[in-house]
């Protein structure tokens, strides 16, 4: 089996919010000197397909539209033992919107052929939007399954779990079928091993520009072309300190139990 992981390099959510900082021109969060990452849900999709490579047997491309930087992620999937990769580098907004990003993707799956299964993050990690999966199926003409965090082969095609709002489902599909994954304490990407990492750097890493797959860079460059971003700002919360006086610590005690019940006086 044949398996496509799109890959997505996003800002490091870990950054401390007191470094966030927003571009008001074009409505994006500025990357300064953050980190960027591959985006969590990527990864448990890029090791839920090991995991079934690694017990039934298949090839694993992962696929990265993005930037000079993207470059990273893919060794990374390398790394984890990925068999080939594939960057398309993307010009203009570092935010393309999800129709934008399911076209290029589809293109993509088109120029590879023969692809029996493509499997996206449930969402990013910076906007969230969740819409790339269940788009791309609609551009491939393929059915699509949201939520899934377990797959296994089945007679004519998959057998996956999909985690509800009430608990879990299991659904069979045929295949080819574009799958969005979640994530469970089953799929936690593993850590690349020294050497994995070494020989990803030696790997050949293919590189496709809108044009190798027959698009409109003007098209795909615009993005954003069904929503549109109207703010974005980082939130200011009022904080404010009182410093409890006293010659020692059991006046500063009986300062501080005053100081709480005058506070609960004053909202009973």
């Amino acid at each position: 089996m044949k398996i496509l992981v799109c890959l997505k390099q996003i800002l490091d959510p870990d950054l401390p919010a007191r470094d966030f900082q927003v571009d008001t021109t074009s409505m994006e969060a500025k990357q300064g000197s953050a980190n960027l990452v591959t985006n969590i849900f990527c990864e448990n999709a890029l090791e839920t397909a090991l995991q079934f490579r690694d017990a039934h047997g298949g090839e694993i491309t992962a696929l990265c539209y993005g930037g000079d930087k993207a470059e990273d992620s893919l060794r990374k999937a390398l790394a984890m033992t990925a068999d080939a990769a594939v960057l398309i580098s993307r010009t203009g907004s570092s935010n393309p919107d999800p129709g934008a990003v399911s076209k290029v993707l589809a293109a993509a799956v088109r120029k590879l052929g023969d692809i029996d299964l493509v499997l996206v993050g449930r969402e990013s990690g910076d906007w969230g939007v969740g819409q790339t999966g269940g788009l791309l199926g609609e551009e491939l003409g393929l059915p699509s399954l949201s939520l899934v965090d377990q797959i296994e082969p089945s007679e004519g095609g998959l057998r996956v779990r999909r985690q509800t709002d009430v608990g879990v489902e299991f659904a069979e599909t045929a295949t080819p079928v574009v799958l969005t994954i979640t994530n469970n304490e089953a799929n936690v990407p593993r850590i690349p091993k020294t050497r994995d990492v070494m020989m990803s750097y030696r790997k050949p890493l293919t590189e496709w520009s809108l044009a190798d797959l027959e698009l409109d860079s003007d098209e795909i460059r615009d993005g954003n072309s069904y929503y549109e971003v109207v703010e974005l700002f980082v939130p200011v919360k009022d904080v404010q300190c009182e410093f409890v006086e006293g010659d020692d610590i059991d006046e500063k005690v009986g300062a501080f139990a005053r100081r709480i019940q005058d506070v609960v006086a004053s909202v009973g």
